[in-house]
C-alpha cells in the first residue's frame, strides 16, 4: 500500500513541487467557469461591481446605515461591509466546494501518480482570483469616492496568508469527509450561512452586547475581517500579536487537516 507523508514539511513541499500544476488547473477552472458566456471572464469583474452598487444603494440610500464612526458619509457603510464580504466570500467559496472536490474528480483518484492533496489548493487558487478582482473593484470605488487608498493596503497578504492556511486545513478535512459522508456538503452550506451572520460583516463588533463579544472572538473569520477593514478603509497597521497568534493557530489547523486527508485518502478508491 502506498505511503503518504503527514509531515508539515511535506504539506508545504507538496504545494511548491506541484505549483505549476496547481496554477494550470486553477486557470482552467477560472476560464471554464465563463466559457460560452457572451462577456466571458469579464463577468468576474461585473459581479462584484454589481454587488457593491447594490449594497451601496440598499444600505446607504434606503436604510441610511452608518458604521458607528461618527462619519456622515453615505458610502462608508457599503465599502466597510463589502470589505468584510470579500474575506467571507473567499472562505465560503472554498469551504462549500470542499466536500465535493474528490467526488467531482473521481478520475484522478484512480491515477496513482496524481497528487490528490492539491485539489483544495486548486479551489483556493480559483477563489483567490475572484477575491483579487473584488479587491480591485473595492480599491477603484475607494479612489473614486475618497481618494488614494491607504498604504496599509499593501499589507493585506499578512492577513490572507493565515486565512489561506485556515481554509486549506478545513478544505482537506471536508474533502475527505465528503467522500465517506455525502451529507457533509449540505451541512457545510448551512454552517457557512450561519457563520456569515455571526461574523462582523453587517455590523461592527461594538454593536454587540458586551456579553456576546467574547463569544465572537471564537469566530475564525473575525481577525481576518477586522484587520482587512482596518488596513483597507481606516489605514491602521495590523496587530502583530494578533496576526502571530492567528498564523500559528491557522498553521496548526492546516496541518491537522492535511494529516486527516493523508490518513484517510487510502480508502477513496474503494468508496468511489
Amino acid at each position: 500500500m502506498q505511503h503518504f507523508s503527514i509531515s508539515p514539511k511535506e504539506m508545504i513541499a507538496g504545494f511548491w513541487r506541484n505549483r505549476s500544476l496547481i496554477f494550470a488547473l486553477s486557470k482552467r477552472e477560472v476560464v471554464g467557469r465563463y466559457r460560452g458566456s457572451f462577456l466571458g471572464i469579464f463577468w468576474s469583474f461585473f459581479n462584484p461591481l454589481f454587488m457593491l452598487a447594490v449594497y451601496t444603494f440598499v444600505f446607504s440610500v434606503i436604510f441610511k446605515a452608518r458604521w458607528n464612526t461618527g462619519s456622515d458619509s453615505k458610502t462608508e457603510f457599503a465599502l466597510v461591509l463589502f470589505a468584510g464580504l470579500i474575506v467571507f466570500n473567499l472562505f465560503a467559496e472554498c469551504v462549500n466546494r470542499a466536500p465535493g472536490l474528490i467526488l467531482a474528480n473521481v478520475n484522478y483518484v484512480k491515477k496513482v501518480v496524481f497528487p490528490l492533496e492539491i485539489l483544495p489548493w486548486v479551489a483556493l487558487g480559483s477563489a483567490m482570483f475572484h477575491t483579487i478582482i473584488s479587491l480591485g473593484v473595492w480599491l477603484t470605488a475607494y479612489v473614486f469616492l475618497f481618494g488614494l487608498p491607504h498604504a496599509t493596503a499593501l499589507l493585506l497578504p499578512l492577513v490572507f496568508l493565515p486565512l489561506a492556511l485556515l481554509i486549506m486545513g478545513l478544505s482537506w478535512m471536508l474533502a475527505s469527509l465528503g467522500v465517506y459522508l455525502r451529507d457533509v456538503s449540505q451541512f457545510v452550506g448551512i454552517l457557512t450561512t450561519v457563520l456569515m451572520f455571526l461574523s462582523p460583516i453587517f455590523y461592527p463588533i461594538t454593536a454587540l452586547p458586551e456579553a456576546y463579544r467574547s463569544a465572537l472572538l471564537l469566530n475564525p473569520l473575525m481577525p481576518a475581517i477586522e484587520e482587512t477593514r482596518n488596513m483597507l478603509f481606516w489605514g491602521k497597521l495590523p496587530g502583530i500579536a494578533m496576526l502571530t497568534a492567528y498564523f500559528l493557530i491557522a498553521s496548526c489547523i492546516a496541518w491537522m487537516g492535511f494529516v486527516w486527508f493523508q490518513k484517510t485518502r487510502k480508502g477513496f478508491a474503494d468508496v468511489l
